[in-house]
């Protein structure tokens, strides 16, 4: 049987991995991706969506999402590490596509957890806006929430604060609440993947999410000397599509909603979360080389 799955995302380069990576698995039934502010834009964000989805040849609906956090807050984005656009200024070079759903993100979800059989899992690798708000109706009856957010020892946005959770610690906060699997930084910074690897994808869709790299490849050069990048977003879209890959352990946090230095930061608290803590890392790379080459 697949996995029901939706997607919530702010594409981003690594979100075009984990995107391709949910398109190309046999044991996903990819039911729609809901676009969220984060790294660019919700313009952005939700046509690089439509965009990635017509290149993977996938008719999967698209429906667009918050725009801002909870209670109007706007914060920085992340352009100056995936490019103006999200994609290294090349999304524009990707298929054009025009469907978007009438539903807000949240209805969309609400009506399909209730339409689907199956328990839903959903895949939520942005910031959390719409996840929060979705839980307002709908607490308890998402099969299974992985998160893709938050760093145990400390932030990539800020010494303390990763860039998901940071961007809406509101509704992260109120997302912790419901015993998700956090897929963090942590982690996901180990399963690096380098310029060798990158180049080395094959096929259509390979050798274009290759070339979406260049502005992120560019960032971490330039940030610690290393060719390569950081794919966050398709870590945690493996541990929805195959439990267990990654090994998790519960831990009691929450997350940090002050208005000081540390918001967005993870902290003990009474929530239980598991927290993916190691995998093979070479057997994991390994596994999305071959199915985004495939």
């Amino acid at each position: 049987m697949t996995i029901p799955l939706i997607i919530d995302t702010d594409p981003g380069v690594d979100d075009a991995f984990a995107l391709a990576l949910a398109t190309r698995s046999p044991e996903v039934d990819l039911l729609g991706v809901t676009t969220v502010f984060g790294n660019v834009s919700i313009d952005h964000t939700t046509r690089n969506a439509q965009r990635l989805l017509a290149l993977l040849g996938s008719t999967a609906p698209v429906a667009r999402g918050a725009d801002r956090a909870l209670g109007e807050v706007h914060l920085p984005d992340a352009r100056r590490v995936h490019g103006d656009d999200g994609l290294s200024g090349k999304a524009l070079t990707l298929p054009e596509n025009t469907r978007i759903d009438p539903r807000d993100a949240v209805e969309f979800l609400r009506d399909t957890i209730d339409s689907t059989t199956a328990p839903v899992t959903i895949a939520a690798i942005g910031p959390l806006t719409n996840i929060a708000r979705l839980l307002e109706t709908h607490a308890g009856r998402i099969g299974r929430l992985v998160i893709m957010g938050g760093g145990i020892a400390g932030g990539n946005v800020t010494p303390a604060a990763e860039f998901n959770l940071w961007s809406d610690a509101d509704a992260a906060h109120r997302v912790f609440a419901e015993r998700p699997v956090l897929v963090p930084i942590d982690l996901t910074r180990r399963c690096a993947v380098d310029g060798a690897w990158l180049e080395s994808l094959t096929g259509e869709v390979g050798t274009t999410l290759e070339s979406l790299t260049t502005r992120y490849r560019e960032f971490y050069l330039e940030a610690n000397g290393i060719d390569g990048i950081l794919i966050h977003d398709a870590v945690a879209v493996a541990e929805a599509i195959k439990p267990g890959i990654l090994t998790t352990c519960r831990h009691l946090l929450d997350v940090n909603t002050s208005d000081g230095d540390s918001r967005g930061a993870i902290v003990p608290g009474a929530f239980p979360v598991d927290v993916a803590e190691d995998t093979d890392v070479e057997a994991l790379r390994a596994f999305l080389h071959q199915r985004l080459s495939s």
